[in-house]
């Protein structure tokens, strides 16, 4: 048993990794752009087309989404648990660093002064100046890695989501998915649609629709919001179909990452759920030894191992 956890941890992880590093060669596309670029569609990273936007990364690299989820299991692993302040030092280091494909509202949280000191209260703030409207998916595309946290998932999620982003719809989708991989993980009975949307009315009840969508829609691409690229309840609905529709991994982070818009970010989230269903060992090898920091990555996995699984 003990066995199948951790092939099925380590597979989430690979799978964010990949469906973020696969998905940047579709970012930003629509079907057009695709179909023009990827004529026979997008497979293997030594494909991705090499514009302005995408050369800025190497071939195999990730992008600000694994890096956010390396942010919180590097916290993690150095705090053998869980601190919140800790996390909102990470992510804080990170801005200061040379971070690419950071979202505004993301951006706007990190840059302001006293973050690391009052993350909550700063990210609160850059909500209120929204007007309470701003639920981008930077705290989703980051999620998978709370939900291998073996207790408090809902809680961790519901916090390490507003250390930047704190609209409700946010939230919401953080926490179905972390305590979807959660369940998938660690061999407990997933959420059903109608336990998802249970959760989904206790934050926003807009969320309930999107769920809806994901599973009665038998195509990807309706799903994927071309006029609004990075809204995080359009990334929870192609997660969601990948999890309820696609019969392997390939085909979900195929499909997704073929799909377009938000291609990175939904590959991300998407990928994290199909690895923590179908396992590290079902992920073809391409994908896995064509990531850039692969060792790297490995390190991380290991370490959080010893933390999540004793």
């Amino acid at each position: 048993m003990e066995r199948e956890v951790i092939d099925r941890f380590r597979g989430c992880l690979y799978g964010q990794a990949i469906g973020d590093a696969l998905g940047l060669g579709t970012e930003f596309m629509t079907d057009e752009d695709i179909a023009w670029k990827y004529p026979h569609g997008l497979q293997h990273y030594k494909q991705i087309y090499q514009d302005r936007h995408r050369k800025r990364w190497k071939i195999g690299d990730w992008t600000d989404d694994t890096d956010m989820m390396l942010c919180i299991a590097d916290a993690v692993i150095e705090d053998k648990g869980v601190n919140f302040y800790n996390i909102a030092r990470h992510f804080k280091d990170w801005v200061n660093g040379i971070p690419m494909g950071i979202g505004e509202n993301t951006y706007k949280v990190l840059t302001i002064g006293d973050y690391v000191e009052h993350p909550f209260e700063v990210s609160h703030k850059v909500w209120e100046m929204s007007k309470y409207q701003s639920a981008a998916n930077g705290g989703l595309m980051r999620t998978s890695v709370v939900g291998l946290f073996p207790k408090e998932v809902r809680t961790c999620a519901e916090y390490i989501c507003q250390l930047t982003h704190y609209d409700p719809r946010c939230v919401g989708s953080c926490v179905i998915v972390s305590e979807l991989i959660h369940a998938l993980v660690y061999g407990i009975e997933p959420p059903t649609r109608s336990q998802m949307k249970d959760i989904a009315k206790q934050y926003d009840v807009e969320i309930c629709d999107y769920i809806d969508n994901a599973w009665a829609e038998p195509h990807v691409k309706p799903l994927v919001d071309y006029d609004n690229w990075g809204y995080t309840l359009s990334t929870l609905s192609v997660a969601l179909w990948s999890y309820w529709h696609a019969s392997s991994f390939e085909e979900g982070l195929l499909a997704v990452v073929n799909a377009g818009g938000d291609a990175d970010t939904n590959a991300a989230v998407a990928c994290a759920i199909l690895g923590a269903k179908y396992g590290f060992h079902a992920i073809p090898k391409e994908y896995v030894d064509g990531l850039l920091y692969k060792e790297s990555l490995d390190k991380t996995i290991d370490s959080l191992l010893d933390i999540c699984i004793k």
